[in-house]
């Protein structure tokens, strides 16, 4: 069985140790992820796997002819080859292969024909053979073309030549290329980067059909929980593995951790009084000996460390202002591109505080109808209206190329931030990635993600009521990503946002736009759906199962309701699923106010000029009394309306 083993490496960066004794091994049906803070050495580990870099110390065991592919977070250029050709290099290795076979044929052909020589040579032969059948040479055009198509190249690229590609697309064709090589061991690192929803839906599936191990690090959650079986979690230079996914992977660490966070406040708080003794007592000469005794103390301290994605950070953007119920309304758009069709005849009709997610594969439109929305393009017909009071903040990866400031990350901030929020700055550039000496970086040398998340918190230090967010979680991990997921959740005004995370998608949508990209030949199409992207993947998924041929009115003798008739439909299922909405948005509210008043009368009955006169003990009584039967009777029908809704949004077509 193929396989890479580490036993007891050590790296040291001058006098931070990186890793320490760190063991680990990869074998055929491996599926494990890398986890760990920002900075915490993933990148470095990955390298020292696939020997791109050398360990200070430690046994590195490999399994002879073991072959390892390793894909990089970036910096991958391809240039002087077509897409074809560039792909097609990725089976060069099998070229000694074959050399090797045609060595051992000629031998064969010379040996004697029932030598123990000619035994060994025919097993060296048919093992070639096999190794080569094994890396899909011989059907590679057919790979080429899936392992391409999936990653979202079209035909019309396969000719094209590599340098005509941008970055992110030069990063796919890097994941072609170890795809395609189709080594006993693949190291992946963050190979979700620069790829779509489609796109990584794809990979999963491949990764899923793997006949070798592989070792992942990625900051989309849901493609490691449906990827791995096994997380690795670097923390202060130590290795440390878990069975399960990601999420049972977190669920086991809080737990584990929980002692450890205790020790750490306790440490903190230890710290804090040492440190306010010593401001106090270092400048007066009968207690400088006590002080300086305390100051080495402190420097002795080993002190405890909780991993960054641990540590509770919440963070609250500036409250939106006030606006009226209908936040957005978009009548008649029409959009296009030379003769694609890109939205037609498009209408939206948004309530404030709804978090709409607009999904669909490339192509589709989702961020030229986010550029409509915000007013960033005006080549259109059909009209936009904003509902009364709305202020919108639009957020593009573009965003980052207007920034161009000399001043340091924390100046820049300090300027554009209420002045409110000025003493929680440090600790939002830090969830945003940008902590210790990263806030005095100047505005002007930062990486493009860098000025990407910048422009992101940036934007959100604003009021505003109406967000609209193109790939809002780009560059960010899996901690800054949870951070901003909880105060969006959080924020009270409207939020339009295209993403390709799935997790992210989930947790934040209330409602899904699904838009179908139009051609030349057919129309643009849009479809609400009343529920979170999870709804609309499950919805999606039942109506893919189903074949409907809507250009007939008659199938095999059975009526078929024509489309006006199931537009009408849809329209009044809308209506009555809104009402619905209003009815149990109602109810909650009447129930939340009965329960402060159950809680009130609870109070008052344990007062003592309460429980000691008979009279007001029954009076209060009564009305607790009273109260809990109107809870019980609001919680039955608030039941009965959310079984209805539930059951209105699933037949909702």
């Amino acid at each position: 069985m193929s396989f890479v083993q580490f036993s007891r490496v050590c790296l040291a960066f001058g006098e931070r140790d990186l890793l320490k004794d760190v063991s680990l091994r990869l074998a055929a049906g491996s599926r494990s992820c890398l986890t760990g803070a920002n900075g915490s050495g993933k990148s470095t580990l990955m390298k020292i796997i696939a020997g791109k870099m050398n360990a200070d110390s430690g046994d590195r065991a490999v399994q002879k002819d073991t072959r390892i592919s390793y894909l990089p977070q970036s910096g991958i250029v391809h240039k002087g080859k077509t897409l074809r050709d560039e792909a097609e290099a990725a089976f060069s290795f099998v070229h000694n292969l074959i050399k090797h076979l045609e060595k051992v044929g000629t031998l064969l052909e010379k040996a004697e024909s029932d030598g123990s020589q000619t035994k060994a040579l025919l097993e060296e032969h048919q093992s070639l053979q096999e190794q080569i059948e094994g890396t899909g040479y011989y059907r590679r055009e057919g790979e080429i073309s899936s392992v391409l198509s999936g990653l979202g190249f079209s035909k019309n690229d396969i000719e094209r030549g590599c340098e005509e590609f941008s970055g992110g697309w030069q990063m796919r064709i890097a994941l072609a290329k170890v795809l395609l090589e189709k080594p006993d061991i693949l190291l992946l690192d963050e190979p979700t980067n620069y790829l779509d929803i489609e796109a990584r839906a794809w990979l999963e599936m491949r990764l899923n059909d793997f006949s070798g191990g592989y070792l992942l690090v990625s900051h989309d959650r849901y493609f490691l929980d449906v990827s791995v079986n096994e997380v690795y979690e670097l923390f202060n230079g130590n290795l440390k593995r878990y069975t399960g996914n990601y999420s049972a992977y977190e669920k086991t660490r809080k737990i584990e951790l929980e002692s450890l966070l205790k020790q750490h406040l306790e440490q903190q708080e230890e710290i804090a009084k040492a440190e306010a003794l010593i401001r106090r007592f270092r400048y007066k000469a009968s207690k400088a000996a006590f002080a300086q005794e305390l100051i080495k103390r402190l420097e002795k301290m080993e002190r405890v460390e909780i991993p960054e994605s641990f540590k509770k950070i919440n963070i609250n953007f500036p409250s939106p202002p006030h606006s009226g119920n209908i936040a957005l309304t978009l009548e008649g758009i029409d959009k296009s591109y030379g003769k694609r069709h890109v939205l037609s005849n498009f209408d939206l009709c948004l309530d404030s505080g709804e978090r709409l997610v607009v999904a669909g594969p490339n192509g589709a439109g989702k961020t030229t109808l986010l550029k409509i929305i915000a007013g960033a393009d005006n080549d259109f017909s059909g009209s936009v209206k904003y509902g009364t009071g709305i202020k919108t903040g639009y957020f593009s990866q573009d965003a980052a190329e207007a920034m161009d400031s000399r001043k340091s990350v924390l100046e820049f901030m300090e300027e554009e931030s209420p002045f409110a929020l000025i003493p929680k700055l440090r600790d939002m550039l830090g969830a945003f990635l940008f902590r210790g000496d990263d806030v005095y970086k100047n505005v002007c040398v930062l990486s493009g993600g860098e000025k990407s998340r910048l422009a992101l918190l940036r934007m959100l230090l604003k009021p505003m009521n109406l967000l609209i967010l193109d790939e809002p979680t780009n560059h960010l991990d899996l901690y800054s990503k949870d951070i901003l997921l909880d105060a969006l959740k959080k924020f009270a005004g409207t939020i339009i946002f295209v993403s390709h995370d799935r997790s992210f998608m989930g947790e934040l949508s209330t409602k899904t736009l699904e838009l179908t990209p139009g051609s030349d030949l057919s129309h643009a199409n849009a479809k609400l759906f009343y529920g979170n992207y999870t709804y609309y993947l499950e919805r999606a998924d039942r109506e893919n199962s189903e074949t409907i041929n809507e250009n007939r009115v008659i199938v095999n003798d059975k009526l078929v309701i024509s489309n006006e008739e199931r537009r009408i439909a849809d329209k009044q299922k809308q209506s009555a699923i809104r009402k619905l909405e209003k009815q149990e948005s109602e109810i909650l509210k009447m129930l939340e106010e009965l329960e402060k008043k159950k809680t009130y009368l609870e109070v008052e009955l344990a007062l003592p000029d309460v429980y000691l006169d008979g009279s007001k003990t029954r009076e209060v009584k009564k009305k607790l009394s009273e109260c809990a039967k109107a809870i019980e009777a609001g919680t039955h029908e608030w039941e009965r309306i959310a079984s209805q809704l539930d059951y209105s949004r699933a037949t909702q077509s």
